[in-house]
């Protein structure tokens, strides 16, 4: 079974997909849709493939992009999520499975879950939340999940950080500072005791090692959680935590305690009414840049819960580093092999269930594992007898 793909967006994670797409000899064509088509010819000539095409795109334009969805059996959207309903509805207009990248702010996962039922009858699948958090993690905790008879606890630690840190923050941003500031600051969800509760982000800071990292930092952060809260309900306990270098949290809680990260704070400097938010993320963006440093992936996935009466953790680790050849880096990676695997178990009917669903209710785990450590993203099982980590 051949498949065309169409890859809406041809930024860092659209050209990515799109690079691992024609690796694949079952996909016969890719659509690279773009406002900047130049700068996605550009991409098109670097990978001197016959089989992938630049084409122009302004996703505000309904009827353009029919008419690029149309061209293909499945849409991989690399948009900015406030696009992804829209994306979503048009799909099913079109019949054309669509994944996308994710967006819980102004609940744009939400509404792709809610088109279940007229994709299930148009006989399309729609998979939102497709990157590492959410994403990744979803994948990982439905898989441990689904070799439990009961499932007790979850907890989920990802971080994004520089191979070498640097002074003040040690960190690099590797999306917007912005997003940083709202996952910072807004409340984060949790399941204690079996009840869904909000609790501070940056809070509760843990250490956690990681081979070649050493003992780092886990502390709350919101949206990381997505679907699961709603999908595991029942369980006694679910969190998830961003990974840092020691210390980080406490920096940032100074600034957010003076008011640096609010969205509406301002001081009046020379009768010029200036934002808090907009000093601290222009003083923080070169300081933070990633540039060409090197940067990593970490994350760990704890699922417990009784198997035969038996009490067992099923633990997903995964580093993955920068590609140092290619320049790619490890967030991009991790990412986009996520988004381009799962399109393409579509496009090849291992995915053949219709409807829209999250990662973990539809994304077969064993084989996401094989296809991330055939691009060289390596998830490490482990099983430990205990509820706990041992």
């Amino acid at each position: 079974m051949t498949m065309k793909v169409a890859v809406l967006g041809a930024g860092l994670m659209g050209k990515q997909a799109a690079g691992d797409l024609i690796a694949n000899e079952k996909v016969e064509k890719v659509f690279l849709a773009d406002l900047n088509v130049a700068q996605a010819d550009l991409f098109v000539e670097h990978l001197g493939s016959a089989k992938i095409e630049a084409v122009y795109l302004d996703a505000n334009d309904d009827e353009a992009l029919k008419a690029v969805i149309s061209k293909a059996d499945v849409v991989i959207n690399a948009l900015f999520y406030t696009f992804n309903e829209k994306v979503a509805r048009l799909a099913i207009e079109c019949g054309v499975h669509s994944v996308d990248l994710g967006g819980h702010i102004g609940g744009a996962t939400d509404a792709v879950l809610g088109m279940h039922e007229e994709a299930e009858k148009k006989g399309v699948t729609l998979i939102p939340d497709l990157g590492v958090a959410p994403g990744m993690i979803n994948i990982l905790t439905g898989y441990g999940a689904s070799k439990l008879d009961r499932v007790q606890d979850i907890k989920l630690y990802v971080g994004g950080i520089p191979v070498n840190p640097e002074p003040p923050l040690e960190y690099n941003h590797v999306f917007s500072l912005d997003g940083v500031f709202d996952h910072y600051t807004d409340p984060s969800h949790v399941i204690r005791r079996g009840e869904l509760l909000e609790v501070d982000s940056l809070s509760e800071i843990e250490h956690i090692e990681f081979e070649g990292f050493g003992e780092l930092e886990a502390f709350h952060t919101s949206g990381g959680t997505s679907t699961l809260t709603e999908t595991f309900e029942d369980v006694d306990t679910l969190e998830y935590k961003t990974l840092r270098y020691k210390g980080h949290a406490e920096k940032f809680q100074l600034l957010v305690d003076l008011g640096f990260t609010d969205r509406d704070r301002t001081v009046s400097i020379n009768g010029n009414e200036i934002k808090l938010r907009d000093v601290l993320r222009e003083v923080l963006a070169p300081i933070t840049e990633l540039g060409d440093k090197q940067d990593a992936v970490l994350l760990r996935v704890l699922v417990s819960g009784l198997k035969n009466d038996e009490a067992l953790t099923y633990e997903y680790t995964m580093i993955t580093v920068r590609d140092q050849e290619t320049g790619v880096t490890a967030m991009a990676r991790a990412t986009a092999y996520t988004i381009s695997a799962v399109a393409q178990m579509i496009g090849e009917g291992i995915i053949d269930r219709r409807g829209s669903y999250p990662p973990e209710l539809i994304v077969p785990g064993a084989e996401y594992i094989q296809e991330m450590a055939k691009r060289g993203v390596e998830i490490k099982e482990t099983v430990h007898r205990s509820a706990y980590q041992s």
